[in-house]
């Protein structure tokens, strides 16, 4: 699962704020069980948002660079010799 970019993390945090400030506001509540449940929607909300957010492509960079091979050494013909001679 990829991490939470910046901007999700924001997005998600500010609907949690805001929506829980609406909610207390609007409903009135004065119990613990209303605040509770006011608690849990509002984090169930920003959670969705902060899904919801695009996700950042990745950028794929073509090189087109030739293939770097390593120096090859001679093989002096003393050493080919005696290894097909043994």
């Amino acid at each position: 699962m990829p991490r939470p970019t910046a901007a999700q993390i924001a997005y998600g945090s500010i609907t949690v704020i805001f929506s829980t400030l609406a909610m207390l506001l609007l409903s009135q509540t004065s119990s613990a069980v209303g605040t509770a449940v006011i608690a849990v929607s509002a984090l169930a909300l920003g959670l969705l948002v902060a899904m919801t957010v695009p996700q950042p492509k990745s950028r794929v960079v073509a090189v087109n660079r030739p293939v770097e091979r390593a120096a090859e050494e001679p093989v002096p013909a003393a050493a080919t010799r005696s290894k097909t001679a043994a």
